[in-house]
């Protein structure tokens, strides 16, 4: 069984139905597997727990 792991910001449940169906539906394609083979594991972490450039997203926000 196939595996996609994202990790990333928090999302809502929308974001989250959409990107499990889209990234299935793609790797499925490109894979030649069955869609009902994957999982999809998505990964929230807060604003608070992600830098970029060396400043917290929780920073930028403000």
């Amino acid at each position: 069984m196939p595996v996609i792991t994202i990790e990333g910001a928090l999302m809502n449940v929308e974001q989250k139905r959409k990107l499990a169906k889209v990234l299935t539906r793609e790797a499925a394609e490109i894979m030649s597997v069955p869609e009902a083979a994957f999982i999809v594991l998505l990964k929230e972490n807060s604003h608070e727990n992600i830098g970029v450039g060396g400043t917290l997203l929780a920073d930028r926000k403000k």
